[in-house]
């Protein structure tokens, strides 16, 4: 009979607490190695991602920076004149067409009063168009907001300070809210296209929205993007809808000013929004002879320009004469919209416009 001791079974009994110690050990060691070898792993991979994204930051804030220059000392005057060379062809500005700026401005109420410093509100919507009274039709120039171009900055008493490179839209905002907001926006924008001259303007607020959406019985546009059913549950993309009422200012006007270069993508809306008027006023005028005459004396308070009366109703009469409004006729300035840490700059490709300026308003000679 085989007989174990007691040091025995303590000996055994130690033996193998110390192999469950050295197991545990090495079952610790390796998920701290596990652990390490996760968290290098995820450590390199946030590094690698900080990296390329402080990469991309410090090449958009170059290329930032390197616009704003080459927009301050860029030389742009082709349009200076009647008479413009462009790749060896000659062209001259056609005493046919008529440059008028058209301004959307954001404020409510009538314009009638002039406004002190910064109150007349800004140039929500900047619209060039290309009047032809030769052949009774119109082409039109959409121009972004955010644009950066020379304006006249001035104090709160409406001192001139000079120019700087600012947004387009808060050119209106450096005058009084009447003519010469308009004519502060009127050398911007000329001085944007090269010194091309601008005939007239007309500046209407968020109020003739509305109106003239509800004079033609209501405007018919297609949503053009998802997003829109917060504003309205009708706004759903691809839906084709005949705006009423307020409807009408919500498509034109809204934009999620938290998004990046919201006031660029709402151009589509307006773009909608113009043609779709234009049908539905030659559809009404069709029934009411009197229809442009009336749209006018309606707004008459809620707008300001340097055209008489007999000249402002010329356009409209072109407008209707001149057949469907398309899509080819009307235009979109090319550029790039860069996001900055609080706005959106808009710098425009003035190569890429100027065959755009030579088409709508100049006749090769």
């Amino acid at each position: 009979m085989c007989t174990v001791s007691t040091a025995s079974i303590r000996s055994m009994a130690n033996m193998k607490r110390q192999t469950k110690h050295r197991n545990r050990s090495q079952q610790l060691k390796m998920r701290l190695h596990i652990i390490a070898a996760v968290v290098f792993i995820l450590c390199a991979i946030a590094g690698t991602v900080i990296t390329v994204r402080l990469y991309k930051q410090r090449k958009e804030t170059e290329a930032l920076i390197a616009a704003r220059e080459y927009a301050k000392t860029e030389k742009f005057d082709r349009f200076r004149g009647s008479n413009v060379e462009y790749q060896g062809k000659n062209y001259r500005r056609n005493s046919y067409v008529k440059a008028i700026l058209i301004m959307g401005v954001d404020r409510k109420g009538s314009m009638t009063e002039s406004t002190t410093f910064t109150m007349g509100g800004q140039a929500d919507g900047v619209f060039l168009v290309a009047q032809d009274t030769a052949r009774n039709t119109l082409k039109i120039l959409l121009i972004p907001r955010d644009t950066m171009t020379n304006i006249t900055l001035t104090d709160i008493r409406g001192n001139v300070l000079g120019k700087d490179l600012q947004h387009l839209t808060l050119a209106y905002a450096y005058g009084d809210g009447r003519e010469l907001s308009c004519e502060r926006m009127t050398e911007a924008v000329s001085e944007f296209l090269g010194g091309m001259a601008i005939d007239h303007y007309l500046a209407a607020d968020t109020d003739t929205i509305t109106m003239l959406n509800d004079a033609v019985g209501g405007v018919t546009v297609t949503v053009p993007v998802d997003g829109l059913e917060k504003v309205d549950p009708a706004f759903v993309k691809g839906a084709t809808i005949t705006l009423k009422g307020a409807q009408a200012e919500s498509f034109v006007r809204y934009r999620n000013i938290k998004e990046a270069h919201s006031a660029i993508y709402r151009m589509e809306r307006h773009k909608r929004f113009i043609t779709g008027f234009f049908q539905a006023i030659r559809q009404e005028a069709t029934k009411n002879s009197t229809i442009v005459t009336d749209i006018f004396d309606e707004i008459q308070d809620y707008m300001v320009t340097d055209m008489g009366k007999e000249e402002y109703l010329k356009v409209a009469m072109d407008a209707l004469s001149s057949g469907e409004l398309k899509d080819e006729d009307i235009y979109t300035v090319p550029g790039e919209s860069i996001m900055t840490e609080i706005y959106n700059e808009f710098y425009a490709d003035k190569e890429e416009l100027t065959p755009i300026i030579l088409e709508m308003f100049y006749r090769e000679v």
